[in-house]
């Protein structure tokens, strides 16, 4: 008997799709796709009730049962009464109906949707038995959910009922309290679960009612959320399979206690007694009481913890008023204070909604993720707490590593040698301009043909070009080895340090293409200005080295001006432009992933507010509607592009007139164009913008450090003739 196959989709807290796949493909899923709102995939009905026990992450599940065309309400009424509802439910079955819209022509109001959804299914009923089902808005038997999307309808029905992070454990809420399932993602992000597998302990320094124990109790004991919630399943769905789920809870029954068996070390401090007091009653509720310990303990009052080296993650408080912020830093100081004297050998993760309470800890981040926190968009900062000592001894493995390690092979030795070379001079050029991010190598041997990029001395970028087809593989293998070794023996670096990628000819947006869903973001620093890279899962980092004196030029024009940024990629000019001084920036990109990222760079530098806007969208399309008039506008568009959602196809040799002229009328008077262009054989028409005044300045804004790639980029200042 071949099973049936669905179609499903598992909403989840933002940036954490790449984990709730993890979760869909050990329970069984297929042909997993992660989006901005979670995680479509296909699978069989064990797949879903697995999902449905088991999800840490996921919000709601919902299973299609129709995709159609949806131009107009009457679509809506006639697609949904093509379905056979009594396969579905039954005449005393109550229902409810919500609606998500998304720029759809079929309707205007998620309400009018939905009505158009019971309607269809009332008058089949009505039709076929004389009756018809009843509408509960509260405490339906099955929930109905209808996604317009643009001209596409889907409906689904939503086996979750209510939402999976309403765990049943939480007797008593606090006016900050993470939902569980964005404390479970926060866990699994951190490493909780490998931590905990190998005896780590947990500590919460600011328990608040208790969220982060519970969850971490629950991953280190292996207990799955339904068997806190009491979960059912989707009972009042009439395909419901009952002895399916019962099998499946009755197997995470088993393995409850097997896993609480091996339970570590769990505890949550806090000082408020009123926190201490609901996260107690939440730990009984939760039948955790003698495997998570809460106390009512100040963070001022020193002392070594005692248990077992491992996993501290907090939430600390973070204000949103201007006072409450000044208040603040001494208490993210002297948690700074007390990880680094308290807590050696412990990995610490702090979610804060405010990067300068963040910076106040004083600790270097291993790395940087972006969560939202409700409405609040938060950073997840990673840090390793070592002492003087360990970092020593550390920096004397690596060395020692190095003396004792197999020579090099003698093309790793020519290539490290070559390497050894490029430091000298770049790093007291680097030093002198206090440069932390910066290019140590560009093909400069033929045989070794890659670009490669140091960022704050402790991460290296790797973009190997392509070899010619004739080439042997094994020999490009060899050549890609020897720089790795070369790197890692010279710039005495572990190679996890290493991120290797090929740079082909790409065609449309596929210089933006993802290559990995690791997600994990890094902070970097430069002349000031923070900014998020990521060297996993792109080409490009998130942001163009070769670029950094274009935006220092930004910046120095920027003040008391209005800035727009076309084309924003990471938004790395905006944030060189609001620090200049600028009155307001407007950045506007076609891709939700940098357009958010933009809006975490702008963040992590204290840059919010309505003054520094972000669009998604077009740009000829935006230019052409547009009105407003600016004083500084940047314009750095890819070489080509034809990427969804886009009305037209790029080609920045053939369109860029066009997108010079259309910026030009959303300049002021003496308003001035940066234009920018990586394509190399690019030449500028300038017998068509004979009306400009257009001035080269390619040679003064390539660094010393591309000095050796002329073509990297071209630029030009752009104003009107007086």
């Amino acid at each position: 008997m071949i099973e049936d196959k669905y179609k499903f989709f598992a909403n989840c807290p933002r940036n954490m799709g790449e984990l709730s796949s993890v979760e869909i493909r050990n329970t069984g899923g297929s042909d997993i796709k992660i989006s901005p709102a979670g995680v479509s995939f296909s699978g069989n009905l064990e797949t879903a009730y697995r999902m449905l026990i088991w999800s840490r992450i996921s919000g709601r599940l919902f299973m299609e049962i129709s995709e159609f065309d949806a131009e107009s309400s009457d679509d809506i009424y006639a697609n949904s009464g093509k379905i056979d509802w009594s396969m579905e439910m039954g005449l005393e079955t109550t229902f409810s109906i919500s609606c998500d819209l998304i720029n759809s022509p079929a309707a205007n109001h998620p309400n009018f949707a939905s009505q158009r959804v019971k309607d269809a299914i009332a008058d089949q009923f009505r039709d076929r038995t004389g009756s018809r089902p009843s509408i509960d808005g509260t405490n339906p038997d099955l929930r109905i959910h209808l996604l317009l999307k643009q001209n596409r309808g889907t409906l689904s029905i939503e086996l979750s009922g209510n939402s999976l992070h309403k765990r049943g454990y939480r007797a008593v809420g606090g006016s900050a309290t993470l939902k569980e399932n964005l404390a479970a993602a926060i866990l699994l992000r951190s490493g909780w679960a490998e931590i905990a597998a190998q005896g780590g302990s947990f500590l919460d320094l600011f328990c608040g009612s208790g969220t982060l124990p519970i969850e971490a109790a629950l991953i280190a004991g292996d207990i799955a959320p339904a068997l806190m919630s009491g979960s059912r399943g989707p009972a009042g769905w009439k395909k419901h399979n009952t002895d399916l789920w019962n099998k499946l809870i009755q197997e995470a029954e088993e393995r409850r206690v097997t896993g609480c068996e091996k339970m570590p070390s769990i505890v949550g401090w806090d000082n408020n007694k009123g926190a201490v007091t609901a996260a107690i009653a939440n730990v009984e509720k939760a039948e955790l009481i003698n495997l998570v310990h809460i106390e009512k303990r100040d963070i001022n009052r020193p002392g070594e913890y005692g248990a077992a080296k491992g996993l501290i993650v907090s939430n600390p408080p973070y204000g949103e008023r201007l006072g409450e912020l000044e208040e603040l830093f001494p208490l993210y100081k002297t948690l700074g204070k007390r990880l680094t004297e308290d807590f050696k050998g412990w990995k610490a993760v702090i979610l804060s909604g405010n990067n300068q309470l963040s910076r106040a800890i004083g600790l270097k981040p291993d790395r940087i993720n972006q969560v939202m926190n409700g409405k609040i968009e938060c950073s997840l900062v990673s840090f390793s707490i070592f002492s003087d000592r360990e970092r020593s001894k550390i920096k004397e493995e690596i060395l020692e590593k190095n003396k004792t390690r197999k020579p090099l092979s003698p093309g790793s030795e020519m290539f490290a040698n070559r390497l050894k070379k490029n430091l000298k001079r770049i790093n007291k050029w680097a030093k002198n301009k206090k440069i932390s991010c910066y290019r140590i190598y560009d093909a400069d041997m033929p045989e070794y043909s890659a670009a490669i990029d140091l960022y704050e001395g402790k991460w290296v970028n790797v973009q190997e070009y392509a070899a010619p087809s004739e080439i042997e593989k094994e020999k490009i293998k060899r050549h890609l080895q020897e720089i790795i070794d070369g790197l890692s023996y010279t710039l005495s670096l572990h190679k996890k340090q290493i991120f290797i990628k090929t740079r082909q000819k790409q065609l449309g947006s596929g210089q933006y293409n993802k290559i990995s869903m690791i997600g994990e973001k890094h902070e970097i620093n430069e002349n000031g200005n923070k900014f998020l890279v990521n060297f996993s899962d792109y080409l490009d980092t998130g942001i163009f080295l070769d670029h950094r004196i274009t935006r220092e030029l930004i910046g120095n024009l920027s003040r008391g001006c209005s800035f727009l940024n076309l084309f924003a990629y990471t938004g790395t000019a905006t944030v060189y432009a609001a620090a200049g001084g600028a009155l307001s920036t407007i950045s506007v990109d076609n891709s939700n992933t940098y357009t958010e990222w933009a809006k975490e760079n702008m963040h992590l530098n204290g840059f919010t507010g309505n003054n520094h806007k972000f669009v998604k969208n077009d740009c000829f399309r935006w230019l052409e509607r547009d009105k407003s008039l600016y004083d500084l506008i940047f314009l750095d568009p890819p070489t080509f592009s034809n990427s969804k959602g886009n009305d037209r196809t790029l080609d920045i040799q053939k369109d860029h007139t066009e997108l010079i002229s259309k910026c030009i009328k959303r300049l002021k008077p003496e308003g001035i164009l940066i234009f920018s262009t990586n394509f190399r054989k690019f030449k500028i028409d300038l017998d068509s913008m004979q009306n400009l005044d257009i001035t080269d300045i390619s040679r003064e804004t390539i660094p010393m450090d591309f000095e050796r790639n002329p073509k990297i980029h071209y630029c030009w200042n752009i104003k009107r003739k007086k």
